[in-house]
């Protein structure tokens, strides 16, 4: 059996790891598939919205990783996968599932996905997305008051209370493990064009 080429893509937030996805899903179509680990935040429906809104979002534990191996595991085997609905909007899963069908080339991409080895493990293409810290907390300043419902005082508490501190404790120190440091994210054109080359290659000579 020929296993899919699996690529994994992290980076902090806003560093640019979603654009690249999408650069690489348009070049390819059906032959890639994307497994978010974003989806894959534990649900807390026992929780009230207050209370969930002060859970750490930026740390492991708010993953259900086993859940994400066990689904990649899957698509590597062929089969499609039922992948949950994160709702950022009321930090909860949402009750939608979508189905994430299997393809040559699958990209599994999250802030942390490098931060564990059964994951890595897993990897052909490790790629990690390097954007200064300034440029990410505007990124994403501008997406959770635009998409999410946020306001700004909130996105900036959360910024300081979690996500830079969980940054330098987890994803920054992951970056040890990629093969490739994209700097700028879906703007360096270089980077991105070596790997459109290499996913080339895997699938000409399949």
């Amino acid at each position: 059996m020929t296993y899919p080429m699996i690529i994994g893509i992290a980076g902090g937030t806003g560093s640019g790891k979603t654009t690249i996805t999408k650069k690489i899903s348009e070049r390819f179509g059906d032959k890639v598939t994307v497994l978010y680990h974003d989806d894959y935040y534990k649900e807390q429906h026992s929780l009230s919205y207050e209370e969930r809104c002060k859970t750490n979002y930026d740390h492991p534990d708010a993953f259900d990783t086993a859940l994400f191996i066990s689904d990649l595991l899957a698509l590597r085997s062929g089969k499609p996968v039922s992948s949950p609905v994160y709702d950022f909007t009321i930090h909860d899963r949402s009750d939608k599932i979508k189905t994430v069908p299997p393809a040559p080339v699958i990209i599994v991409e999250g802030i942390l996905i490098f931060a564990d080895k059964r994951l890595t493990d897993l990897m052909d293409i490790k790629i990690f997305v390097d954007t200064d810290a300034d440029v990410r907390i505007l990124r994403r300043l501008a997406r959770d008051v635009k998409n999410r419902g946020r306001s700004i005082d909130s996105v900036i508490d959360q910024y300081l209370t979690t996500v830079k501190p969980m940054h330098e404790k987890f994803v920054e120190p992951s970056r040890k493990a990629a093969d490739i440091v994209i700097l700028e994210g879906g703007r360096n054109t270089v980077a991105l064009d070596l790997i459109i080359n290499r996913i080339d290659s895997f699938l000409v000579d399949r």
